[in-house]
């Protein structure tokens, strides 16, 4: 990509307000953490985004917008005709220069940075999100949205950069018969299956290592600096093979963990977009426990 995925929050304001401003859009999705197993609640964050937001930021709601909707799974990626229908609609083409934010921990964020980075659309994470921003006394605004000039996205101008995987190329990759290494982004009590879990069942794929997104982050919530996010990849991911390959719940934290592999240098990453949502679902596919072992 032409643009680092990264972009504070000084250098941000110094741009609002330019002819050549970013689009700046606000992902946030509310999701509580679950009460027991099965147990997914995700809700729109506009509220909170009518409440206090960027100068001329938007929001996007990923319940309906930028996420396939006709599937079983949640927030997964659209069609490339979807897609390019969705970026029409919100203003974005190939060349626009995008600015994605949340209220959380960056996740959603990373999410739709690693979509729009997938079909070549160049887009920046703004570090630590809306938090950072006003706690350095930067402006914010309140109120009703103001709709988008909308602009046509030929699907055809998206290229598919091959940052994906599907469940068949995971089982591949788990049952040894292609390269790769397996790298679950979800906390580590999750991860071994000691706490509730979202989804069917708990626990990860077979022979993955855990990288937590959470762990991308500082304790100020910003991402790590390089050096940091290298050492950390090479504790969790020494001597593995690539690509690697990021999963989690429901695809989102892995992009998270994706990002923070990218900053840290590495070229061969991918994500599974339907993660744990989708793999625990079938029961013939095996998950690993630290109580229970293969389920």
């Amino acid at each position: 990509m032409s643009v680092q995925p990264v972009i504070q929050a000084q250098e941000l304001a110094a741009l609002l307000g330019r002819p050549d401003a970013p689009v700046v859009l606000d992902v946030t999705v509310l999701l509580a953490p679950a009460r027991f197993d099965g147990d997914y609640r995700p809700e729109s964050g506009e509220s909170l985004w009518r409440e206090a937001h960027l100068p001329g930021s938007r929001h996007v709601d990923l319940l309906t917008t930028l996420s396939d909707t006709s599937g079983s799974l949640h927030f997964t990626r659209p069609s490339a005709d979807g897609l390019a229908a969705d970026l029409g609609r919100l203003g974005i083409t190939p060349d626009s220069s995008v600015v994605l934010y949340d209220q959380g921990g960056a996740t959603w964020a990373s999410r739709v940075w690693w979509l729009l980075r997938g079909v070549g659309v160049d887009a920046r994470i703004l570090d630590g999100g809306l938090a950072r921003w006003t706690a350095l006394g930067l402006p914010v605004e309140s109120g009703e949205p103001t709709a988008a000039e909308p602009v046509q996205v030929p699907s055809s101008a998206l290229a598919d950069r091959g940052l994906w995987v599907d469940r068949g190329e995971v089982a591949d990759i788990a049952a040894g018969r292609a390269p790769g290494t397996l790298v679950c982004a979800l906390a580590p009590a999750q991860f071994t299956g000691a706490e509730n879990t979202r989804y069917s069942r708990r626990g990860h794929i077979p022979g993955s290592r855990n990288l937590s997104a959470k762990s991308m982050l500082d304790d100020r919530g910003l991402l790590r600096e390089a050096d940091e996010l290298a050492g950390l990849a090479a504790a969790a991911l020494a001597d593995v093979d690539r690509p690697l390959v990021i999963y989690c719940g429901g695809g989102i934290s892995a992009c998270l963990t994706a990002l923070g592999l990218v900053l840290a240098g590495h070229d061969t990453v991918q994500v599974y977009d339907g993660s744990i949502e989708e793999w625990s679902a079938d029961p013939t596919l095996p998950m690993v426990t630290t109580t229970g072992g293969d389920e």
